[in-house]
C-alpha cells in the first residue's frame, strides 16, 4: 500500500474510532441542566417500587427532598439513614423523602431497598436513567429540596457529616411553625384530642 493510501486508511480509522466518541460527548452536552434554585423541577418522578405514580405537584403543602443515589457511592448510603431520619421526626404529613435510584440494575437497587426496609423513604427506580437525565444529574449523591410551593430551595452535591447542621437549618426554614412546635417523630394528633 503507498503512503498516500495509508494516510487516508489511518484517516479514516481515525474519524470512526473518533465518531464513539463525538455521540457521547454529544449526548452529555445534551442533557438538560439541572433545575436551579428559584425554579420548578419536572413534575414526574416516575413510579415508586409498588408501581405508584410519583408526582411532585401532588405534594404541593409538603417540604419535598428528591435525592439521586446510587448502591456503590458511599456517601449516597451514608446519606440514606440521615434522610430516613428526617422523614421519622418531621413526618409524612409534612415532609417526602424521594430517594431515586441512578441508573442501576433493578437487582442492585430492590438489594439496597431491602437492606434499609427499616428506613420510611419513598423508593424509585431509574435503571433507564431517564429521570437522572431530566434533572440533569451528572453526579451523586445529588440534593434538592423543594418548598411547599413545589419550588427548589436548596441543592447539594454531595454529601459529608459536616454539611449536616446546614441542611437541617435549610429544611426547617421551609417547615410551618406548627410543624416545628410538635412533639418529635408525629403527625398532629386529631383536632380535639391532646397527646399523650
Amino acid at each position: 500500500m503507498s503512503i498516500p493510501r495509508r494516510i487516508n486508511a489511518l484517516a479514516l480509522l481515525l474519524c470512526m474510532l473518533a465518531a464513539p466518541v463525538q455521540a457521547f460527548e454529544k449526548a452529555e452536552k445534551e442533557l438538560p441542566p439541572s433545575p436551579a434554585t428559584g425554579t420548578t423541577p419536572p413534575p414526574d418522578l416516575g413510579k415508586d417500587r409498588q408501581g405508584n405514580p410519583v408526582d411532585l405537584s401532588a405534594l404541593k403543602g409538603k417540604v419535598v427532598i428528591v435525592t439521586f443515589w446510587a448502591s456503590w457511592c458511599g456517601p449516597c448510603r451514608k446519606e440514606l439513614p440521615v434522610l430516613g431520619h428526617f422523614q421519622k421526626v418531621v413526618g409524612r404529613d409534612a415532609l417526602e423523602v424521594i430517594a431515586v435510584n441512578h441508573k442501576e440494575d433493578r437487582r442492585d437497587f430492590i438489594s439496597i431497598v431491602r437492606a434499609n426496609r427499616n428506613l420510611d423513604l419513598t423508593w424509585v427506580p431509574d435503571s433507564s436513567g431517564k429521570l437522572n437525565d431530566a434533572w440533569g444529574v451528572r453526579s451523586i449523591p445529588r440534593m434538592f429540596i423543594i418548598n411547599r410551593d413545589g419550588v427548589i430551595a436548596f441543592r447539594h452535591v454531595g454529601y459529608s457529616e459536616e454539611s449536616l447542621p446546614g441542611i437541617v437549618d435549610e429544611i426547617l426554614s421551609l417547615l410551618p411553625e406548627e410543624v416545628k412546635s410538635r412533639p418529635v417523630g408525629g403527625q398532629q394528633p386529631p383536632s380535639g384530642k391532646s397527646s399523650p
